[in-house]
């Protein structure tokens, strides 16, 4: 009959931590991203993450040191597929791609706009917001190829940057919270503005 080795115990006791301490910091950060989508980032105390994650202060401090250092990690964690509905675009399926924009802008609009306002606050924030702007650039010309077609250079240059200023985070803020719109009406709005760069 086989007997289990001091070693082998060891070892068993060593991986089972090991996944317990991730399981940890991985509901810390769920927590954390949780409170960012519905508050400032100034609002949220590293006790109250702890509480909700069912963790003591001390665990939190131990396993992230501070509260930057929790967002850090957060934002190095894969988006999940229902905050980035917009990549399913059909090109040049305007009235589609506003939809699934407009989807992802009301599950995480108003976190991304309390994220924009910390940018240079907190160095951690500065790479993933520029990431941001680039896939926002990449999107645009995958989902509304019509209107770059026939444009090279500093036109085609110009007219991504249109594309990207009518479909921002900015311009859904302005129709969506700032004017009251509803979200038809703001996907509506969002699409007469791309019309108008496809003609």
């Amino acid at each position: 009959m086989a007997t289990t080795t001091s070693k082998g115990k060891r070892t068993y006791r060593m991986v089972k931590r090991a996944a317990s301490t991730e399981q940890t910091r991985r509901r810390i950060i769920d927590v954390a991203l949780r409170l960012w989508r519905e508050r400032w980032y100034d609002e949220i105390t590293l006790r109250e993450v702890a509480a909700q994650a069912g963790v003591s202060l001390r665990t939190v401090v131990n396993h992230f040191g501070t509260k930057e250092a929790i967002f850090a990690a957060a934002l190095e964690s894969p988006v999940e597929e229902k905050l980035m509905t917009r990549l399913e675009a059909r090109p040049d399926d305007i009235a589609g791609a506003i939809r699934l924009l407009s989807q992802d802008y009301e599950n995480v609009g108003d976190a991304t706009i309390r994220t924009l306002a910390l940018e240079g606050r907190i160095a951690a924030l500065d790479a993933t917001i520029e990431r941001g702007r680039e896939l926002q650039r990449a999107w645009v010309e995958e989902a509304f190829p019509a209107a770059l077609s026939d444009l090279r250079g500093g036109a085609r240059e110009r007219q991504i940057d249109l594309l990207v200023c009518a479909t921002g985070i900015y311009t859904w803020k302005i129709l969506r919270r700032d004017r009251g719109l509803s979200r038809a009406q703001t996907e509506a709005a969002i699409c007469q503005l791309v019309e108008a760069l496809h003609r």
